[in-house]
């Protein structure tokens, strides 16, 4: 008996002296991906030293920090279509707005250390649009061509693929290649164009979020140059040129271009005579 009375003071004296865990604040998944319109669990996870009834409330990070959950309730957009289960928020059908930066904050007025925090990053994944392209209907043997292929709305960006009369384009690994595909970009160029370019082209985007999506086909024509027709256009322009020349020069002999024609000079004054020298015209007789 002697030995559990001096038990109980020891047991109660190493309490007293342990020390205490202020408030702790933690989650177990800080990025957090999910795909458009499905739902997106934030954990937060926290520990108190005495406060059995800490105060929590979720911030979301922008331009502006604005509430999440604050006084028992959903603020925002976020009113009605979220839930919380002890400090771990669940959002429901998440899109684009809201993705961002989320904190999690405990606060526990009668702990030594009496706020904690942890933050968690959110981003929604959308899958690839219809991208669009852009593919000119001909072009001239030799001349430089680029088709364009962009979805802007895809998260992460979409990579691209082309497709020449339904058969994928390889993109070519050696410097003298007859074209280049920048899969980041999605442009397709040529360097010069060939007959043997002609045909239907279309592009695929995919980001690895749903299914690929591919841009309606588009026939391109290569044509070779028109030597007669560059020969007609170049001898009738000389002929212009030269008709407007002997034109003009003919104008100017017949004085077309002469200044004042036409007009008399009402202003003119004459210039003011010399005086002549007096002379003799009779003879005086003394």
């Amino acid at each position: 008996m002697e030995g559990t009375s001096l038990c109980v003071p020891i047991v109660i004296l190493l309490m007293q002296c342990s020390p205490s865990l202020p408030v702790t604040v933690s989650t177990n998944k800080q990025k957090v991906e999910v795909h458009e319109f499905s739902d997106a669990v934030l954990s937060c996870m926290f520990r108190t030293e005495r406060d059995q009834n800490p105060r929590i409330e979720w911030k979301k990070k922008g331009k502006d920090v604005s509430f999440v959950y604050f006084d028992g309730h959903f603020r925002g957009p976020f009113e009605g279509r979220a839930s919380i289960e002890g400090a771990t928020v669940t959002l429901r059908r998440v899109t684009q707005e809201d993705a961002g930066e989320y904190r999690c904050e405990i606060s526990a007025p009668f702990d030594s250390v009496n706020l904690g925090e942890t933050n968690i990053t959110l981003r929604v994944l959308v899958p690839p649009n219809t991208p669009s392209c852009e593919i000119p209907s001909s072009a001239v043997t030799g001349s430089a061509v680029q088709l364009r292929c962009r979805d802007q709305q895809s998260i992460p960006p979409a990579t691209y693929a082309w497709y020449k009369d339904n058969q994928l384009m390889i993109p070519p690994r050696h410097a003298n290649a007859t074209y280049l595909i920048n899969t980041h970009t999605g442009v397709l160029e040529f360097k010069a164009v060939a007959k043997e370019d002609t045909g239907r082209y279309n592009c695929r985007a995919s980001n690895g979020v749903g299914k690929p999506m591919m841009c309606e086909g588009r026939h391109m024509t290569i044509e070779d140059v028109n030597i007669t027709a560059v020969v007609v256009a170049a001898v009738v322009v000389c002929l212009v040129v030269l008709v407007c020349g002997c034109g003009g020069f003919l104008m100017h002999r017949n004085g077309f271009f002469t200044r004042h024609r036409g007009r008399s000079n009402v202003n003119y004054i004459p210039p003011p005579q010399e005086p002549q020298d007096f002379k003799h015209t009779q003879s005086f007789m003394l």
